[in-house]
Order: C-alpha cells, then sequence, then structure tokens
C-alpha cells in the first residue's frame, strides 16, 4: 500500500477468497495469529492452485500477490511454516510470508531466519 491507499479489513467469522474469471486481480494481505492460522493457509492453497494453473494450463484469472504476516509465540508455534516456506520457494514473488516470534529463546533456524522478526 501506499499513503492514501484504500484497504478492506476483515475480522473474524466466514470469509474466503474466490475470484472469478474476468475480476481484477487483488494484492491480498493476509494477517494471523497462532491457530488463526487455519482459515488463511486455506487461502493461500487455493491461491497456489490458481497460480500453478495459470502457468501450466492458463486461466482467465488475473492474480495479484499475497503477503501473510503470521505471528506467534516461537517458531515451534508457527503451524504450516514448512509448507508455507515451500508456496514461497514454488511462487516466488506471488506469495510470501513474513513471520513474527514474540518469546523465542532457542536459536531461529537457518531456513527461516530470513522470514522471522521479532525477540
Amino acid at each position: 500500500c501506499t499513503l492514501d491507499s484504500e484497504v478492506a479489513l476483515r475480522v473474524g467469522g466466514d470469509f474466503f477468497f474466490d475470484p472469478q474469471p474476468g475480476d481484477s486481480p487483488v494484492n491480498l494481505v493476509l494477517i494471523a495469529g497462532g491457530v488463526g492460522i487455519n482459515p488463511l493457509f486455506s487461502i493461500l492453497l487455493h491461491i497456489a492452485d490458481l497460480h500453478g494453473y495459470q502457468e501450466t494450463k492458463g486461466n482467465r484469472h488475473k492474480l495479484g500477490t499475497a503477503k501473510l504476516y503470521y505471528s506467534a509465540k516461537n517458531t515451534s508455534e508457527l503451524l504450516f511454516k514448512k509448507n508455507i516456506l515451500g508456496l514461497m520457494k514454488a511462487f516466488p514473488g506471488k506469495i510470501t510470508c513474513c513471520f513474527h516470534v514474540t518469546q523465542q529463546r532457542s536459536q531461529i533456524c537457518k531456513e527461516l531466519q530470513p522470514h522471522v522478526t521479532g525477540k
């Protein structure tokens, strides 16, 4: 976003991301804490499926980027972290993630280090 950009926020409740062919592309910012990652991980998988389909078969979906901000006490509580890293590797620049840990006491593994902020 830039200064004066319009954004929409949704907290809790039933939500989904189901772009239709011909829709304008949107850039998503997904924010999760702890187990709140579950529905957002499903959205990321859907986005990855659409990107994969677009790359292999071509489709009429116009996709933007997806950026996930995900926080937990420590890296061991970051659910789906290996899957998320895999999505980032499979779709560089299209799916990105920043993990934030609040109470990490041990060393952060090298694979996660570039993507982790916090203590």
